[in-house]
């Protein structure tokens, strides 16, 4: 890039890697004194424009922080107590800062019920996970059981742990609570301990300082402290002060954060696993959040534990190696056996390790062995409640063979992006109770997507005498009305709603999807996106379900029980807000692929969501067994008034961190082509977007420099970004012709939260002129 002053492209950078932490990312970058700034000028539709001479002088981009090879962003841990007292947030480390907080959830952590952590240990970690714009990986493993889990902890042996920023966005989407670790082992580990733990106060201050930053800064939630190496009477006896300091600079500083103590170290300074509670390590659990016992453990452990943890039963997590090493109760598919007794007593669980199904058995059955490993441990696992809107999901893992945008087809291959994972539902079979063929099942399924690379594959058998099965979004039940044709799959639209109480399901053992405790309010938009596969005259429906929330006060939902609950069935709406009124005019209509998409308009007033179904009608008329197979793309559950607000422009689109490359000749007599990588940077407020999704246009390399294409150019898609900046690798251009400029164009999409599609117009845009240097 041309410099608007004198400033070299390296003391800018140099200067990136200073800022502090007290500023956000894009206040720091606007901050940068004598920050270097390409020259650019604004043409006429406001699209930025950046001039660029071509140079193959290597300009490499800090390694921590991306792959040195490709210049991808990646996730990073520290090795060392000096790596960890030097660090400081750098602009550079943007790419790893999440989205937010958890999503709000019911219970909250703070409720005191069971919880469910995972200790996620894979293989030495950081691996296709790092690249945080995701990769090609062909079989990756992937984990999809969110609702069953309360805290997931990214566990590797390096001395600072910093969880990819790909399982933080995931974690978080699902409402649970991500944690790093901060390790020790071996005889370095007690240098490195003595070196912090055994001086006065600040030595052990500061560390703890730069945890919670780390913890602030990239958003994320808290700390697994595993001490296992032994600690001289000094350094164990100032080991109390730093988890009490640590815990309560985090609560301070991260919002429902978490500091939990691994059962390694006794009050002595020795290493010795207790795998229990009691009080030889008590003054660690008294001074942190709560403690991850050892894994050896018998059932006369866990009573011995009940006086020891007194009302924070909770706060103690029992450790469960999945791989079963050791003398250990359960594991590996017999894992159930160790939840049953850790629940009888009222602890926590920590399932250490449970991609056992994916490094241990075969890699072409992981999804099946995945369902059969929670499956199996399902009745043991208390869910929680999504309790914010907008809800949508298109069911994507975050993985496919395929790319696909609202039924078309984008891209052809493999791809893992776990930031792009979607709301999971829970998977499972259920069959009607006291009848042998009414059954449903629900799993995963890469073959077809609506959006993203997955949906949600639902197979099903309706008996004779019973109208309707129907898939509950959140009661434990597989719901049967004896009334037939109770839902139709509508192909009309009303303007008005009609709500008609129906009669109550038969409380039969079943299908949830998911957990909603949702105050309703005046008016929600519904959408469902599905398609049958096979000859199948199967009506398919939305219900809902609502109870009375008039008993809801600040701060807190009331759980209502199922008698104060109502169930109705809202008719499809024919006129959508405005900004949905592209998308949502097909409703009712053939999409591409076979899709339909059905939309509802709901009016309710003080009541608590609950439950929506995806109901399974009978044809009219028939008194036969039905089976069906139906595939769902997405359900949508919005707040009405969310989009009577104006949809934001993304802004102030810029291009950094140039770097060239020469391509092979396409043939003889032609030019050789060129490889560009760079940077993009964008405005937009984060709350508001569930991702961006980032586009291309290229030129023949002829353009003149004041005039875009001739003719316009269907954009080719790039990515997902998950903040508001993005990493292009490796983007063949064409070369610029003598005397001539080439010219790319990029394009920069919001997905908002409510996930319709935004005109081109709201894109942001910027482009670039490159040239040849002149010889």
């Amino acid at each position: 890039m041309e410099a608007a002053g004198p400033v070299t492209r390296t003391a800018a950078r140099r200067r990136d890697r200073r800022l502090r932490a007290s500023a956000t990312l894009e206040e720091q970058r606007e901050r940068r004194p004598g920050r270097r700034r390409p020259r650019r000028r604004i043409e006429e539709d406001q699209e930025a424009v950046f001039r660029e001479v071509v140079s193959f002088t290597p300009d490499p981009l800090p390694d921590r922080y991306y792959d040195k090879d490709t210049t991808k962003p990646i996730s990073f841990y520290l090795s060392s107590l000096e790596e960890l007292l030097a660090w400081t947030p750098d602009v550079e480390e943007g790419f790893n800062v999440a989205l937010g907080p958890p999503e709000c959830r019911q219970p909250p952590l703070s409720s005191g019920r069971p919880r469910t952590l995972i200790c996620h240990d894979m293989m030495g970690g950081y691996l296709d996970d790092k690249f945080i714009q995701g990769s090609a990986a062909q079989t990756p493993y992937s984990f999809y059981h969110w609702q069953y889990i309360d805290i997931f902890v990214y566990f590797s042996h390096h001395t600072v742990t910093i969880p990819p920023v790909s399982w933080t966005n995931a974690a978080h989407r699902h409402g649970v609570c991500m944690l790093g670790t901060f390790i020790t082992e071996w005889k370095k580990g007690e240098q490195l301990c003595e070196a912090f733990l055994a001086g006065d106060a600040r030595s052990h201050q500061a560390v703890a300082d730069q945890l919670v930053l780390m913890a602030q800064f990239f958003r994320f939630d808290g700390w697994l402290i595993n001490i296992e190496n032994s600690l001289s009477l000094a350094a164990v006896g100032n080991l109390p002060h730093f988890l009490r300091y640590l815990t309560a600079r985090l609560h301070q500083q991260v919002p429902r954060g978490l500091v939990l103590w691994y059962d390694s170290v006794v009050s002595s300074g020795q290493l010795r696993w207790q795998d229990e509670l009691n009080q030889q390590n008590r003054v660690f659990f008294d001074s942190c959040d709560g403690f991850f016992t050892n894994y050896n453990w018998r059932e006369e452990h866990l009573e011995r534990m009940l006086g020891q943890a007194g009302e924070r039963l909770a706060d103690v997590y029992v450790g469960v190696d999945v791989f079963a090493r050791g003398s250990v109760v359960g594991g590996r598919f017999d894992t159930d056996k160790s939840l049953e007794l850790i629940r009888k007593h009222g602890f926590s669980a920590a399932l250490f390790a449970p991609g056992w199904v994916y490094e241990c058995l075969e890699k072409a059955d992981f999804f099946q062995n995945q369902d059969k490993f929670w499956s199996l441990l399902e009745r043991y696992l208390p869910t929680h409640s999504i309790c914010s809107l907008p809800f949508v999901t298109s069911f994507c893992l975050g993985m496919g063979t395929r790319r696909v945008c609202y039924g078309q087809e984008e891209a052809v291959g493999p791809w893992y992006h776990p930031n792009a994972q979607e709301i999971q539902p829970l998977f499972g079979e259920h069959r009607l109770e006291g009848d042998g063929r009414g059954w449903v099942k629900t799993h995963c399924c890469l073959a077809d997507a609506w959006n993203g690379g997955s949906s949600l594959l639902i197979r099903g058998v309706i008996p004779p005498k019973v109208g309707n099965v129907a898939v509950s979004v959140q009661e434990s039940q597989l719901s049967a009305c004896g009334c037939a044709g109770t839902l139709q799959a509508f192909s009309s639209c009303r303007s008005e709603v009609v709500l008609t109480e129906q009669p109550a399901p038969l409380p039969v053992p079943g299908e949830r999807l998911f957990s909603l405790q949702v105050p309703v309010p005046p008016k929600i938009f519904l959408s469902l996106v599905y398609k049958l596969e096979g000859p199948s005259a199967v009506g398919v429906a939305l219900e809902l379900t609502t109870g009375d929330a008039g008993s809801c006060h600040v701060g807190g939902i009331m759980m209502l029980n199922a008698e104060t609950s109502s169930r109705h069935s809202p008719r499809p709406l024919r006129v959508p807000p405005t900004k949905l009124a592209r998308w949502v005019g097909r409703c009712g209509q053939q999409l591409s692929g076979g899709w339909v998409q059905r939309c509802y308009e709901v009016s309710l007033r003080g009541c608590l969501l609950q439950d929506l179904f995806v109901s399974f009608s009978r044809p009219p008329g028939s008194q036969e067994e039905e089976n069906f197979t139906c595939r769902l793309g997405e359900i949508q559950v919005v707040d009405a008034n969310s989009l009577l607000a104006p949809l934001p422009q993304v802004q102030a689109v810029t291009i950094s961190h140039v770097r060239w490359q020469a391509a092979a000749s396409e043939g003889e007599g032609r030019p050789a082509g060129l490889r560009l990588s760079c940077t993009l940077h964008w405005s937009y407020l984060l709350p508001h977007v569930r991702c961006f999704r980032v586009h291309c246009c290229r030129g023949t390399g002829g353009g003149s420099p004041g005039r875009g294409l001739s003719e316009p150019e269907k954009p080719t898609f790039l990515g997902l970004a998950f903040i508001n900046r993005y990493r292009i690798v490796d983007l063949a251009v064409a070369p610029a012709g003598p005397g001539r400029d080439g010219r790319v164009e990029f394009l920069v999409e919001p997905v908002p939260k409510e996930g319709f599609l935004v005109p081109r117009a709201e894109w942001g845009r910027a482009a670039m002129l490159y040239s040849m240097p002149r010889t």
